[in-house]
């Protein structure tokens, strides 16, 4: 009996010193740094000291999906039809980010328009609005889709389109104050149920609760965690990483057997095989004169564009990568950025080493400025060689048409487990 009491001290001990071992050892993170400095011994959050508060990682925006980044071949894979000698193949490394699942449909551009109307100027308004006669053509009967296609419920899920890039971009910013607001009202509401605010303690919480009820939005500074990166465009070398999604090809040594030409493996636009055999994998021209087939089984399902989501997603979960709508990017287009830009996070962002003034434009010899802007994807009046995402195509910045819709990206902030 006392060799029983010996040894259950004894093992207490030893478990004891154990967890006090692990606790010394454990290793800081950027979630959770420690109640100390690991390089001045000064400790975090005293009354006048660091402020280094405990961080619940965000969880993602709406819609985002996680593109781990890695290394892969940007450029044609595709033969280049154009001639224009813009998309030569080279390896670059991508830092992990966030997309959005699908393309902005008309039901969120028409709620930005809603909230534009409501706070901003009749001006700023006109100016969001998106150009529906891009559909009108003097020798087809489009007239319809003009007044109803932005409007109507039946197009709710289908991408906007007659949006230009300044107009993109100017959802990304309202997307990001509104998503923002979101975060703090549930943060608050989640705050007054539980007796804290954003880990606040109860007199900032009020106080905060306070300015929400008075129609503010409250401070949050970067350093406290909770102020959400910004929403914008993705850069076309962003986009087309995440289009070939590559992501489980590779073998345990890094190597990979082969790359892709359309987000999907292999050379056919159809489903190879499976229960949907035959059917379409994108919405796009397939020749002169046909935008969807024959009726029945092998048919696209569109003539125009597609609701989102009605097409299979790629391996990293994004739908219409290729086809629907092309898809506005960040970049400034420059015949020769594959082979100017950066190897790491590649992106052109004004004329930088490749002046506009370098291009005959005054005798219309060029068209190439600083206003202009890429645009990938392919869309639904484009034949198969554009749906590759490899290639690239330019429109000015104030510009839109039918073809052409977008959707956000947003930078990942420390690591993703």
């Amino acid at each position: 009996m006392h060799k029983m009491g010996i040894r259950s001290i004894t093992l207490i001990l030893i478990v004891l010193l154990a967890a006090t071992s692990c606790s010394k050892n454990k290793k800081p993170t950027s979630l959770k740094p420690g109640k100390t400095s690991s390089k001045t011994g000064l400790a975090y959050n005293g009354k006048d000291g660091f402020q280094v508060k405990q961080y619940k990682a965000l969880p993602a925006g709406p819609d985002l999906v996680y593109i781990e980044g890695g290394r892969f071949t940007m450029g044609s894979l595709e033969e280049e039809v154009m001639m224009r000698r813009d998309n030569p193949k080279r390896t670059v490394s991508i830092q992990s980010f966030y997309m959005d699942q699908t393309e902005v449909a008309n039901v969120h551009y028409l709620e930005y328009l809603n909230a534009v109307q409501r706070d901003s100027s009749e001006e700023f308004y006109s100016k969001a609005l998106p150009d529906t006669t891009v559909w009108f053509n003097e020798l087809s009967f489009n007239d319809s889709y003009v007044t109803m296609y932005l409007r109507h419920p039946g197009f709710r899920l289908y991408p906007v389109v007659g949006v230009s890039w300044v107009q993109a971009n100017d959802y990304c910013n309202w997307r990001t104050q509104a998503v923002q607001m979101a975060n703090n009202s549930k943060g608050q509401s989640a705050g007054n149920k539980k007796g804290i605010s954003f880990g606040k303690k109860k007199k900032e919480a009020t106080a905060e609760a306070e300015v929400a009820s008075a129609g503010m939005a409250p401070a949050q500074t970067i350093e406290s965690g909770y102020v959400m990166p910004p929403y914008r465009l993705p850069t076309e070398a962003e986009f087309e990483y995440a289009a070939m999604a590559m992501i489980g090809t590779q073998y345990s040594d890094e190597n990979q057997s082969n790359s892709r030409i359309y987000p999907w493996d292999g050379s056919t636009m159809r489903q190879p095989r499976g229960r949907k055999q035959g059917t379409m994998l994108a919405n796009f021209k397939r020749g002169p004169g046909d935008y969807a087939g024959i009726a029945g089984k092998s048919n696209d399902g569109a003539i125009i564009t597609q609701e989102i989501r009605s097409y299979p997603p790629n391996d990293v979960g994004l739908y219409d990568m290729a086809g629907n709508v092309s898809e506005w990017v960040y970049d400034v287009y420059r015949p020769l950025s594959n082979s100017d830009v950066n190897d790491l996070n590649s992106f052109r962002r004004d004329g930088y080493q490749d002046q506009a003034k370098n291009y005959d434009t005054k005798n219309n010899n060029s068209l190439v400025n600083d206003e202009l802007r890429v645009y990938k994807g392919g869309s639904w009046a484009d034949v198969a060689y554009w749906l590759s995402p490899g290639t690239r195509r330019y429109m000015a910045q104030d510009s839109s048409t039918a073809m052409v819709g977008f959707r956000c990206a947003m930078i990942a902030t420390g690591s993703h487990k």
